[in-house]
Formats: C-alpha cells, sequence, structure tokens
C-alpha cells in the first residue's frame, strides 16, 4: 500500500486542480467571445455576398477585390488592415479592402475597392482606411499601390463630413517619396478616380472607364448622353487625355504590370536602385545598328529597334506608349541597373516633339527624379512640333516644361545624337552643354542646327548658294560640335552600348 501524499504534495495537487478548472472555466468563457469574433471575420471577407460576387465578377471573367490582392502580394504574404471597419454598420470591410505584403520579396501596401459592396463607394470607414494605408507607406517606405473599382463618394453618408483625415491629403504627401502605382480595373468615378492622377504608374485594363463623374451625372448636368467608354475608356484616358498610362487586357496583366514596374524601383527614395543579372548584362558591338538607322535623316526608323538592342535583352518597360507617339518613355535594365530612356522615335511625326509629347516627358522625369535612376536621351528630331495646331495645343508652354523637368534633373544624364538635333527639340532633350550630363555622345553624319536647312533657308528666302552652304553647314555640325567640345566623342554606331555602359561606370553611385 502506497503512503499517503505529503503535505507538500498534497497542496501542489490541489493548486493543479484549481489552475485546470480555472482553465476550464476560462477556456469556456473565451468560446462565445472568439467565436463572435470568427463571425465578425467571416461577415466582413463575405464581400456583397457569394451569389453577388460571382455574377459582377467571376462569371464575368474578373477577379473579386480579394483575389486581385492575393494575386499581387508573394502567396501568403497579405496581412489586411481594418478588416473590422465596417462590422457595425454590416458593411463588409466598409467596400474597401487594405493591407500589407511582399511584392517580390519586398513589403508593400495595397488597397482594392470591392464593387460588390455598394458598388465600390467611399464612406467614412473607406476615407479612414484609404488614409491608414498611404500613412503606413509613407512611414515605413514602401510602395503603395491602388486598385479602382468604385462609385466615388457615398452620396448617402453623411458623417465625417466635419475636420477629418482626407486620403488625397496623404496620396498627395506620399508622392515623391516612395512609388506608387494605379490599377484601374472597372468604372471609377470622382473622389476614388483622382488616386490615378495622384500615382506614378496608371494601368487601366480594357473593361474599365475613368471620369469624374460617370453617365448619369454628366446627364443629369449638361443634358449628354454618354456611355462610359465615350466618356473615359481605355482609348480616352491613355491615347487622348494621357489620364492612363499603359492599358492590358484584364485584372491579372494589370496586377502583373504593376509587380514589374516596382522591378525597376528602389523601395523608396533615397534607397538602392534594384540589380538584375539575366546573363545579357556585359558590352557587346551592335553590329546590325547601321542596318537600322538609315543615314538620310528624311528617311523613318522605329527607335524600339535601337532601343532594345542596346537594354539588356528583354529588359525594356515602355511607359504610355499611346500618347505623345513621337516620344518613347521607359525603364530599361543596363550592365544590370536600372534605368530612364526617353528617345525621339522618326517613326512618329519625324520624331519631332508635340505638345503630348513634352507632357509625357515631363511627368516621368518628374517621378524618375526622385529615384534617382541615370536617364538615356536618344535624339532624333526636327524640333518641337510647329504649326496651328500645335501652338494652340500650348506647345510653347508644354515644350518649356519639359525643358524644365530636363534641366532640373538631378539624375545622372546621358545623352545620345543619333541623327538629327534642331532648336529647341535638342534643349528639350539634355543636348545642352553644360547641364550636367555624365557622357554626351554623337553618331557621324548627324545634321544640327537653329532649323533645318530646308524649312529654314525657305523662310530666310536664301538664294541657291547660300542653301546650300547651310545644307553643308548642317551636316558636318557633328564635328564642329566635338571640336568644341559640345560632345565628349563621336562614337560609331556598333559602339553604341558599350559606350553608355562606359558612362554607366563612371557614376559615383555605383
Amino acid at each position: 500500500m502506497a503512503p499517503p501524499p505529503s503535505k507538500d504534495e498534497s497542496s501542489r495537487r490541489k493548486k493543479e486542480g484549481r489552475r485546470e478548472r480555472s482553465a476550464r472555466e476560462n477556456r469556456a468563457a473565451w468560446m462565445p467571445i472568439q467565436a463572435e469574433l470568427r463571425s465578425r471575420r467571416a461577415r466582413m471577407e463575405e464581400m456583397g455576398g457569394a451569389a453577388r460576387v460571382e455574377e459582377k465578377m467571376h462569371a464575368r471573367g474578373r477577379l473579386d477585390a480579394r483575389q486581385r490582392l492575393a494575386a499581387l502580394f508573394d502567396p501568403g504574404s497579405f496581412r489586411e488592415i481594418g478588416k473590422l471597419v465596417g462590422t457595425v454598420s454590416d458593411i463588409p470591410a466598409e467596400g474597401f479592402i487594405c493591407g500589407s505584403g511582399m511584392i517580390r520579396g519586398r513589403p508593400a501596401f495595397a488597397g482594392a475597392e470591392d464593387f460588390t459592396v455598394l458598388g465600390g463607394s467611399i464612406g467614412t470607414g473607406g476615407t479612414a482606411k484609404r488614409y491608414r494605408i498611404a500613412e503606413l507607406a509613407m512611414q515605413e517606405k514602401a510602395p503603395l499601390v491602388m486598385m479602382l473599382e468604385g462609385a466615388g463618394h457615398r452620396l448617402t453618408e453623411t458623417d465625417g463630413m466635419g475636420r477629418s483625415p482626407n486620403d488625397l491629403l496623404a496620396l498627395a504627401d506620399l508622392s515623391g517619396h516612395v512609388p506608387m502605382v494605379c490599377l484601374v480595373l472597372g468604372p471609377s468615378a470622382g473622389h476614388g478616380a483622382l488616386a490615378a492622377p495622384l500615382s506614378d504608374f496608371v494601368v487601366m485594363s480594357e473593361r474599365a472607364s475613368m471620369f469624374t463623374g460617370g453617365p448619369p451625372l454628366v446627364k443629369a448636368a449638361t443634358g449628354e448622353d454618354v456611355t462610359k467608354e465615350a466618356l473615359g475608356g481605355p482609348e480616352i484616358c491613355a491615347e487622348i487625355a494621357g489620364s492612363a498610362h499603359n492599358v492590358v487586357a484584364g485584372d491579372r496583366e494589370a496586377i502583373e504590370l504593376a509587380r514589374t514596374y516596382l522591378g525597376y524601383f528602389p523601395r523608396h527614395a533615397g534607397a538602392k536602385r534594384p540589380v538584375r543579372d539575366d546573363g545579357d548584362t556585359g558590352p557587346r558591338l551592335l553590329e546590325d545598328l547601321v542596318e537600322i538607322i538609315p543615314p538620310d535623316d528624311r528617311r523613318p526608323y522605329d527607335v524600339h529597334d535601337v532601343i532594345d538592342r542596346v537594354v539588356d535583352r528583354d529588359s525594356f518597360l515602355e511607359i504610355q506608349p499611346g500618347y505623345g507617339r513621337g516620344l518613347v518613355v521607359g525603364l530599361a535594365f543596363m550592365g544590370g541597373r536600372a534605368m530612364a530612356i526617353l528617345a525621339n522615335n522618326p517613326a512618329r511625326q519625324a520624331g519631332a516633339v508635340d505638345s503630348p509629347a513634352a507632357i509625357k516627358a515631363a511627368d516621368f522625369l518628374e517621378v524618375i527624379g526622385h529615384f534617382g535612376h541615370p536617364v538615356l536621351f536618344l535624339t532624333d528630331n526636327p524640333g518641337v512640333m510647329a504649326g496651328r495646331k500645335a501652338e494652340r495645343s500650348g506647345i510653347l508652354k508644354w515644350g518649356g516644361r519639359m525643358f524644365r523637368a530636363e534641366r532640373r534633373l538631378a539624375n545622372p544624364k546621358i545623352h545620345v545624337t543619333l541623327r538629327k538635333a534642331f532648336g529647341f527639340g535638342a534643349v528639350t532633350m539634355a543636348q545642352n552643354p553644360f547641364d550636367k550630363q555624365t557622357l554626351c555622345l554623337s553618331l557621324p553624319g548627324v545634321t544640327m542646327g537653329a532649323m533645318p536647312a530646308e524649312s529654314g533657308g525657305a523662310a530666310a528666302k536664301l538664294d541657291a548658294e547660300a542653301q546650300a552652304r547651310a545644307e553643308a553647314a548642317q551636316r558636318s555640325g557633328t564635328y564642329r560640335m566635338a571640336h568644341h567640345l559640345v560632345y565628349d566623342d563621336v562614337i560609331d554606331p556598333t559602339e553604341l552600348r558599350n559606350r553608355i555602359l562606359d558612362g554607366l561606370a563612371t557614376l559615383s553611385e555605383e
């Protein structure tokens, strides 16, 4: 027979029994509390309900708001912020789902309007969440992605209209500090659509539209009957208004483009830019460039063919290709380094700089200026656009703004004159001496001057002999400029990539 337990052992057993009873009681008390939390979370995750999500999104081949965020972030990395905003009013997540996660291994913040909940309209809670993620992006120095598909401000909600934070203030303050991307994935109107012009890069899907006020509001205000597409569809926004940069087929393509775009940028202004080594970062001669660029500056060619050969293989991402087509702008890697490119395109209006091209360039340089990318200028233009239409579009104003943006750019600059450079068109493309270029190059056989001799001679009423002298002087411009050190060197076309890489190698930050 076992001896009775000691006094200490008996006391220990009693304490353990009390702890076990207390634990069971606590567990039982927590169960309804935990159940309520699970229930509220589940309700907030329902969006507009299974039937509405299926009808409005999935049946039309589109991702819902939660699927969009899951596709944006690396698998399993999304952490929601403010899920229970809307739990008291029973508006799932207040129609705006947001949080943080990793994009290609780097932290980022994002928010997505949920069109299945009150048309994605913005109430007080949604405004607070939008402000919160912009605030966190600034605080933690991480990119922000906004996904739009909503009706703008919720007209039926008037609470919180007094002195309270406005998410547009936070977005404006964030600009220039971190990369900002906006994806327009459906109809986007009013307050919500304003995230687009406050962002660095705006992508639209083919089924999206964007406007200050939708067709019903236009009808009420002006009596005009207009469709969403005619008012603010992709063609209007990306090719005419310039309010969107790139257009893609659908949700997944837009989200993948956002991930790709961020891959060219540092996490925040002042951080080290990404590098890439895909086995094509070294020097090479461009033997076929002489087959692409005609020496005759009156013959067109597509500058995309030059860019694709100069940069690291398959690394060029064109920005805003449908707007201001006489100028090509974009991002690329050269020697594994992320950089920016501006290039006149002689395949479009001889490469002349018109108002849309100047607006595109100025906006692009403003964004790039915050993040330190070296900028390569490939120049081949007859000047800024002339004529009645050009003047009415404000070419003097916008051309001047482009030059101001180029002049104020503190990033490293590399200039190359490919074939022709005239007047203010050359100035806007960083061809000026004392313009802080790291390297200034020209191909041989370039024609240059205040204006093309052919048209300028006619305006000046030159005789045949004087006209011939003017044209000869322009054709010898390369060597006269090199003689006066306007150019650091005149190079063979085959050397173009290698000499640009040489210039990049001299950068102090590298």
